[in-house]
């Protein structure tokens, strides 16, 4: 090559590497209030709507949006390419955005009791009216059975009323709660709600309008970052696993968004969904688990796999106030992070019900990592069912649920380490191949005996179907666990497979499974069930190094001040006499159904070396329960903080 010619190349070679570098350069974009959409986006010049932004924004740039009520639905037209360069929606720093599906409403005429009246043209909705859309949806149950349930809701000041069951009975209602009722005809919407002495035109009065408040109309828009948003008031329609699950705030079947920092709250079924695409085969004949396995097998040949779906990251959010799921996710939240959230008041009003309400509910939580949480005031804390293969439920903190944790028809490996139980019932156990270590159990643990549905187990760390098994009780472990006052494990007396305990401590009022006690709780049985369970014999469980402490008071209390909780509890360092081993990928027994060991997700070996402040425990004799560092005889230990992140 001629040096000519060598210098000539150098200049293209140069040119192009500075014009890469040029078009790398990422966009932000701003969004005010004051602004219009006919803008260019910068912060002296900012767009009016996010949607706007929205339109511009390419991978790698960044939206940001200024302080105020923002009344638009979001449906991100693409997403970004990679870690490196995925789209960002960000609140402006220490600015406050909100980002509602509802519109306000003034107008309202008083009739009689509290009820007042407004009526709107059906126009005014567009294509989606709320007040003539009904919840439905597989494995949706009205309560009573022929009762309506519409996708709209009311809000005053805020806070939303409650649907009645006829306008009759709304008006005759003496009540404090308020509530609505709407009729929609060929020209308007009439809506009578009840604001107990209250008037609606002298205060913010809303209804809901929009079906969601962000969400991607098409899948596979990946990487995608929320970060720091109030999002509410949306008309969410019920998200089952079988079926497109839209939330206020939906991934539509994706791979690796970031949830973060947000407030997400007032969704009529669901607050976050991480989920399954739409088909001709929703929720047509998919509501039972040979319906599900179809579904299963759709979604694989439609790109579930760990290179194209899930692998989120939804993190510091808290979410309120759904009446279906805080989470929810059919397959579509496998491999992700669910992690210090604050997830409470979910299906509270319990006006409908259903087999998919939970703070978390999830199908096919493939390694998934659940951890640092606090769950309340649900019917049930964290649902997984099926395939929750993998999955590492760790350091989490649930109280005043009407369940903490509810495992279904899976065959594991399923951890749950370092989690504080405190709701009267702690674990309701339809499955299989899970290992329970350093856990705090203060309630009842329900276990059902058998369950012939046949649902598959995978290969490891991936979404290959390997077979399809039925559901025999056992198969757990119990190592390392402190049982207080409260706690109940007697339905593992005995079980279909292997049940095995080492390390616990069990304290006054607790009940072990040293009884005579034979459970015969049953789930799903179909007609070939007798036959499929004549290979199955029941076991004894098996239980060494268990220390019994009847002395002393055996109660948990919690306190809650200022965003701050903190646990009472009697801890002694006499439990250290009875000698424990670190609980690591050797010490636990394989599965027995998949036939897999306990390991992290990279595939690399456990080891429970931390506690649930994040503390490292004693090698060769570390405590039972969730802290390795405790203070004798009691005292309090700050376990949960909104304001700021413990070390863990």
């Amino acid at each position: 090559m001629s040096v000519k010619l060598l210098i000539v190349c150098s200049f293209l070679l140069g040119f192009g590497s500075l014009h890469a570098q040029k078009k790398s350069k990422f966009n932000e974009y701003h969004v005010a209030l004051v602004g219009k959409d006919g803008a260019v986006g910068t912060k002296e010049n900012p767009l009016r709507t996010i949607m706007a932004a929205a339109k511009l924004a390419m991978p790698g740039d960044t939206i940001t949006v200024h302080a105020g009520v923002y009344r638009e639905i979001i449906v991100p037209p693409r997403g970004g390419l990679s870690e490196a360069k995925r789209i960002t929606y960000r609140a402006a720093k220490g600015e406050k955005v909100v980002i509602r599906g509802s519109e306000e409403i003034k107008g309202w005429k008083l009739l009689e009791n509290d009820v007042w009246q407004v009526e709107l043209p059906n126009s005014f909705f567009a294509a989606f009216n709320p007040y003539q859309e009904e919840i439905r949806g597989d494995w949706f149950w009205p309560t009573p059975k022929e009762r309506k349930y519409h996708r709209g809701a009311v809000y005053l000041n805020g806070h939303w009323l409650m649907e009645a069951e006829s306008k009759q009975k709304l008006m005759d209602d003496h009540s404090s709660k308020g509530g609505w009722w709407a009729s929609v005809d060929q020209e308007k919407t009439s809506i009578w709600a009840r604001f107990p002495h209250t008037d609606p035109n002298q205060n913010q009065t809303e209804i809901n309008v929009r079906p969601r408040v962000f969400y991607p109309d098409q899948p596979f828009v990946n990487f995608i970052t929320v970060d720091g948003f109030v999002l509410e008031q949306a008309a969410t329609n019920w998200a089952p696993p079988t079926a497109e699950q839209e939330g206020l705030l939906g991934t539509h079947w994706s791979k690796g968004w970031r949830i973060v920092n947000n407030t997400i709250q007032y969704s009529k079924c669901v607050g976050i969904a991480l989920g399954k695409y739409g088909d001709n085969h929703d929720n047509k004949d998919t509501e039972s688990a040979e319906g599900y396995v179809g579904t299963i097998k759709r979604a694989l040949a439609f790109g579930w796999n760990k290179d194209s779906i899930g692998s989120h990251y939804v993190g510091n959010n808290k979410i309120a106030y759904c009446e279906q799921a805080g989470i929810v996710g059919s397959m579509g939240c496998s491999f992700s992070t669910v992690e210090h959230n604050t997830i409470h008041d979910i299906h509270i009003e319990r006006l409908f019900t259903g087999a998919e309400m939970a703070g978390i509910k999830f199908h096919g939580a493939v390694d998934v990592s659940i951890r640092n949480n606090r769950i309340f005031r649900t019917n049930m804390g964290l649902w997984l069912d099926w395939m929750a293969q993998g999955a590492q439920i760790t350091n989490n903190l649930f109280d005043h649920n009407d369940l903490d944790v509810f495992l279904e028809v899976t065959h594991g490996p399923a951890i749950l380490a370092n989690n504080i139980m405190l709701s009267t019932k702690n674990l309701l156990m339809n499955a299989q191949g899970a290992a329970f270590v350093h856990n705090l159990f203060a309630g009842k643990i329900e276990v059902v005996a058998y369950d012939s549905r046949l649902t598959p187990y995978l290969k490891p760390h991936s979404t290959e179907l390997v077979a399809l098994k039925d559901n025999p009780g056992g198969d757990v472990q119990f190592i390392n666990n402190i049982f207080a006052k409260g706690a109940d494990i007697s339905d593992y007396n005995k079980a279909y497979l292997p049940v095995f305990l080492d390390g616990n401590i069990y304290l006054k009022g607790s009940i072990g499974v040293s009884t005579n006690k034979i459970n015969q709780r049953m789930g799903e049985i179909h007609a070939n069930a007798e036959q499929q369970m004549k290979s199955y014999v029941l076991h004894g469980a098996v239980e060494k190094n268990l220390f019994i402490d009847t002395s002393g008071v055996a109660d948990v209390k919690i306190m809650e001040i200022n965003g701050e909780v903190y646990l009472e509890f009697p801890f002694s360092k006499k439990w250290l006499k009875q000698k424990r081993n670190l609980v690591t990928s050797t010490s636990l027994l394989p599965t027995i159904i998949s036939r897999l060991p306990f390991e992290n997700h990279t595939g690399s070996a456990l080891r429970i070396d931390r506690d649930y402040l994040g503390e490292p425990r004693k090698q060769s004799n570390p405590l039972p329960g969730p802290f390795e560092n405790i203070k004798e005889e009691g005292g309090t230990q700050l376990i949960w903080s909104e304001s700021k992140k413990l070390t863990r």
